[in-house]
Protein backbone atom coordinates (compact mmCIF):
# COMPACT_ATOMS: atom_id res chain seq x y z
CA UNK A 1 0.00 0.00 0.00
CA UNK A 2 3.06 2.24 -0.03
CA UNK A 3 2.75 3.49 -3.62
CA UNK A 4 0.40 3.71 -6.58
CA UNK A 5 1.09 3.81 -10.30
CA UNK A 6 0.01 6.54 -12.68
CA UNK A 7 -0.52 6.26 -16.45
CA UNK A 8 3.20 6.74 -17.21
CA UNK A 9 4.11 3.70 -15.07
CA UNK A 10 6.06 5.82 -12.60
CA UNK A 11 5.64 5.31 -8.87
CA UNK A 12 3.85 7.97 -6.86
CA UNK A 13 4.06 7.75 -3.08
CA UNK A 14 0.60 7.27 -1.57
CA UNK A 15 -0.32 9.71 1.19
CA UNK A 16 -0.61 8.25 4.69
CA UNK A 17 -3.65 10.17 5.95
CA UNK A 18 -5.64 13.20 4.85
CA UNK A 19 -6.27 16.05 7.25
CA UNK A 20 -9.43 17.06 5.41
CA UNK A 21 -12.82 16.41 7.00
CA UNK A 22 -14.68 16.57 3.66
CA UNK A 23 -13.29 16.25 0.17
CA UNK A 24 -16.03 18.34 -1.39
CA UNK A 25 -16.59 21.92 -0.26
CA UNK A 26 -19.12 23.27 -2.77
CA UNK A 27 -21.23 22.01 -5.67
CA UNK A 28 -22.97 23.64 -8.60
CA UNK A 29 -25.77 22.14 -10.68
CA UNK A 30 -25.79 23.69 -14.17
CA UNK A 31 -29.03 24.92 -15.71
CA UNK A 32 -30.06 26.49 -19.00
CA UNK A 33 -33.66 27.17 -17.99
CA UNK A 34 -33.04 28.61 -14.52
CA UNK A 35 -36.71 28.97 -13.51
CA UNK A 36 -37.49 25.37 -14.51
CA UNK A 37 -34.52 24.02 -12.56
CA UNK A 38 -35.35 26.19 -9.54
CA UNK A 39 -38.94 24.92 -9.50
CA UNK A 40 -37.71 21.30 -9.79
CA UNK A 41 -35.36 21.45 -6.78
CA UNK A 42 -37.72 23.61 -4.70
CA UNK A 43 -40.44 21.01 -5.33
CA UNK A 44 -38.49 17.83 -4.60
CA UNK A 45 -36.92 19.27 -1.43
CA UNK A 46 -40.07 21.20 -0.44
CA UNK A 47 -38.14 24.44 0.11
CA UNK A 48 -37.57 27.94 -1.28
CA UNK A 49 -34.05 28.68 -2.44
CA UNK A 50 -32.42 32.10 -2.18
CA UNK A 51 -31.70 33.64 -5.61
CA UNK A 52 -28.81 35.97 -6.50
CA UNK A 53 -27.74 37.50 -9.77
CA UNK A 54 -24.13 38.42 -10.42
CA UNK A 55 -23.29 39.73 -13.87
CA UNK A 56 -23.99 36.99 -16.42
CA UNK A 57 -24.80 34.40 -13.74
CA UNK A 58 -27.96 33.63 -11.80
CA UNK A 59 -27.68 31.30 -8.81
CA UNK A 60 -30.13 29.67 -6.39
CA UNK A 61 -28.56 28.47 -3.15
CA UNK A 62 -29.36 25.23 -1.34
CA UNK A 63 -29.87 26.24 2.30
CA UNK A 64 -27.00 24.87 4.38
CA UNK A 65 -26.33 26.04 7.93
CA UNK A 66 -23.43 23.61 8.39
CA UNK A 67 -21.64 21.32 6.03
CA UNK A 68 -21.35 21.46 2.28
CA UNK A 69 -23.42 23.96 0.33
CA UNK A 70 -24.19 24.38 -3.32
CA UNK A 71 -26.28 26.13 -5.92
CA UNK A 72 -28.12 25.90 -9.20
CA UNK A 73 -26.14 28.01 -11.67
CA UNK A 74 -27.27 29.51 -14.95
CA UNK A 75 -24.83 31.42 -17.14
CA UNK A 76 -21.94 31.03 -19.59
CA UNK A 77 -20.43 27.54 -19.40
CA UNK A 78 -23.22 26.12 -17.21
CA UNK A 79 -24.29 23.21 -19.40
CA UNK A 80 -26.38 20.33 -18.00
CA UNK A 81 -25.06 16.84 -18.74
CA UNK A 82 -25.69 13.15 -18.11
CA UNK A 83 -21.92 12.60 -18.36
CA UNK A 84 -19.05 13.44 -16.05
CA UNK A 85 -18.96 13.62 -12.27
CA UNK A 86 -21.91 12.32 -10.32
CA UNK A 87 -23.23 14.38 -7.42
CA UNK A 88 -24.93 12.51 -4.56
CA UNK A 89 -27.51 14.69 -2.85
CA UNK A 90 -28.81 14.04 0.64
CA UNK A 91 -31.89 11.84 0.40
CA UNK A 92 -32.92 12.42 4.03
CA UNK A 93 -33.79 9.51 6.31
CA UNK A 94 -35.27 7.45 3.45
CA UNK A 95 -34.52 8.56 -0.12
CA UNK A 96 -37.79 7.03 -1.38
CA UNK A 97 -39.62 10.08 0.01
CA UNK A 98 -37.75 12.59 -2.14
CA UNK A 99 -37.33 10.18 -5.08
CA UNK A 100 -41.12 9.97 -5.38
CA UNK A 101 -41.22 13.72 -6.11
CA UNK A 102 -38.63 13.55 -8.93
CA UNK A 103 -41.14 12.28 -11.52
CA UNK A 104 -43.84 14.67 -10.30
CA UNK A 105 -41.38 17.55 -10.80
CA UNK A 106 -40.49 16.52 -14.37
CA UNK A 107 -37.37 14.40 -13.82
CA UNK A 108 -36.90 10.69 -14.43
CA UNK A 109 -35.53 7.87 -12.32
CA UNK A 110 -32.83 5.79 -14.01
CA UNK A 111 -32.01 3.52 -11.05
CA UNK A 112 -34.44 2.97 -8.18
CA UNK A 113 -33.41 2.83 -4.53
CA UNK A 114 -30.59 0.28 -4.35
CA UNK A 115 -28.73 -1.12 -1.35
CA UNK A 116 -25.00 -0.38 -1.32
CA UNK A 117 -24.42 -2.27 1.94
CA UNK A 118 -25.89 -2.27 5.45
CA UNK A 119 -23.06 0.02 6.57
CA UNK A 120 -23.17 2.40 3.59
CA UNK A 121 -26.92 2.67 3.03
CA UNK A 122 -28.81 3.20 -0.21
CA UNK A 123 -28.62 5.22 -3.41
CA UNK A 124 -30.77 6.02 -6.43
CA UNK A 125 -29.97 7.72 -9.74
CA UNK A 126 -32.12 10.24 -11.57
CA UNK A 127 -32.05 12.78 -14.39
CA UNK A 128 -33.22 16.22 -13.29
CA UNK A 129 -35.47 18.43 -15.39
CA UNK A 130 -32.44 20.06 -17.09
CA UNK A 131 -30.83 16.72 -18.06
CA UNK A 132 -28.23 16.44 -15.26
CA UNK A 133 -27.52 12.91 -14.03
CA UNK A 134 -27.76 13.05 -10.23
CA UNK A 135 -28.02 10.69 -7.25
CA UNK A 136 -29.58 10.54 -3.81
CA UNK A 137 -28.10 8.78 -0.79
CA UNK A 138 -29.71 7.77 2.50
CA UNK A 139 -28.92 5.41 5.35
CA UNK A 140 -32.37 3.79 5.18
Amino acid sequence: MGSISNKKNTKVKAPKKSLLKNFASWFEIPAINFDQSLQFYNYIYEMDMEIRENGDYTMAFFPANKGIGGAIVCGPGSVPSEKGSLLYLNGGNDLNNILARVIEAGGRIIMPKTLISKESGYFALFIDIEGNKMAFHSNR
